[in-house]
């Protein structure tokens, strides 16, 4: 039996995607090169809502995140972050690493902060950017309220930037409509591609800054990408071509099952989860109206070892999930809900927890198997 991935990245890949990755290599200064960016290019807009210009780089969503950082912020740039988990943190220390200057607007994890703290953020400070992590995979947490701080942004003349790494193509994310300046995220995740590929859209008032602000460095230089493709259809580095294959079978996928039915396929994979488990006893770690659809955070009952949970479950289930990281070590248990996510995944998952709950003395009924199946019946 092969191992089942529902770590919150990276997901399984679908086989037509992994074959992709066999197409010869190519040339990446030749037309089959630029035709390829091209169309890849366009899907990628398609799937970010936007008709802002796309980069593609070759790096991790950490990567990207960080591009975005070294171009966009400047010594002494004030930065409203809301931070509600660890990738919050890492985004505020980036941002103070290379001199700007990161204003936390922070709440306890598992909830999010206050809009009307960040608005207030606003009103006291000259406010360069605002960066936010759409969907906090540390906690299982989702900013519920981004449109709003694309409106607080546009009115106020500053940046948008969405760290979009592990939600975007499984929930709603219309980039042009919340105002979103830049917008990044990773092919590993909800777009269900192996790991390596980063795009980004770029709005026009934020590519004319990059290009009359070009950061002190070569590859994250966004305005470098933006000459090349603009005067040749190519990259200014050598890409990874076989991960820009993958990536481009995996953007047919999406947009032939659709992002509306992608993104209620998600949902209701999250409320299976969600609702079978905590029928023995797993507490969702966010709270209600906080609570992501791609990666499911739940506490642990009272007693149980997080590092024998999941031993079994790799073990004798062959179903992979993630612990928790930083204060929340040991603490809760994630579940990613993304990418190619669908009723097997979510029956075995949940069979398999419960088996192993049993296991540890934890006691269960057979119950969450039929409230799985129950929820499930929505997905054809």
């Amino acid at each position: 039996m092969d191992y089942l991935v529902m770590v919150p990245g990276p997901t399984n890949v679908p086989e037509r995607v992994m074959n992709a990755m066999l197409t010869p290599i190519i040339n990446h200064r030749s037309d089959d090169f630029r035709n390829l960016y091209k169309t890849i290019v366009s899907k990628t807009k398609q799937v970010f809502q936007t008709e802002n210009d796309i980069i593609l780089l070759t790096a991790s969503g950490t990567g990207a995140v960080e591009a975005s950082v070294i171009n966009m912020i400047r010594k002494g740039d004030k930065v409203v972050v809301p931070v509600n988990g660890e990738f919050g943190n890492r985004l505020a220390d980036l941002i103070d690493a290379w001199g700007g200057h990161a204003i936390r607007v922070e709440s306890e994890f598992g909830e999010n902060p206050r809009i009307e703290a960040i608005e207030e953020a606003f009103e006291k400070n000259e406010i360069k950017a605002a960066y936010a992590v759409y969907n906090e995979t540390s906690t299982g947490t989702t900013l519920r309220y981004l449109e709003k701080i694309g409106e607080l942004c546009s009115n106020k003349g500053a940046f948008f930037i969405a760290d979009a790494v592990s939600i975007l193509g499984g929930d709603e994310l219309p980039v042009d409509k919340w105002n979103i300046d830049i917008c990044v995220t990773a092919s590993q995740k909800a777009l269900a591609a192996p790991p390596g590929v980063s795009p980004l859209s770029i709005s026009d008032k934020a590519k004319k800054y990059l290009k009359s602000n070009p950061p002190p460095t070569q590859y994250f230089n966004l305005a470098r990408y933006f000459k090349y493709f603009e005067e040749n259809f190519e990259t200014p580095f050598t890409p990874a071509l076989p991960l820009f294959f993958a990536f481009n079978e995996a953007l047919d996928i999406v947009l032939e099952e659709g992002l509306e039915s992608r993104i209620k396929r998600h949902a209701t994979c999250a409320d299976a989860f969600y609702s079978s488990l905590s029928t023995i006893g797993f507490e969702p770690f966010a709270k209600l109206d906080a609570r992501s659809n791609v990666v499911i955070a739940f506490n642990y009952k009272d007693g149980m070892d997080d590092s024998k949970f999941r031993t079994l479950l790799s073990e004798q289930f062959k179903v992979l999930i993630a612990g928790g990281f930083g204060k929340l070590k040991g603490k809760v248990f994630r579940i990613g809900c993304m990418g190619e996510v669908n009723k097997y995944h979510v029956m075995r998952t949940v069979s398999s927890i419960t088996s192993v709950t049993n296991m540890m003395n934890a006691k269960t009924t057979d119950e969450p198997l039929g409230i799985a199946a129950e929820k499930l019946k929505a997905i054809p």
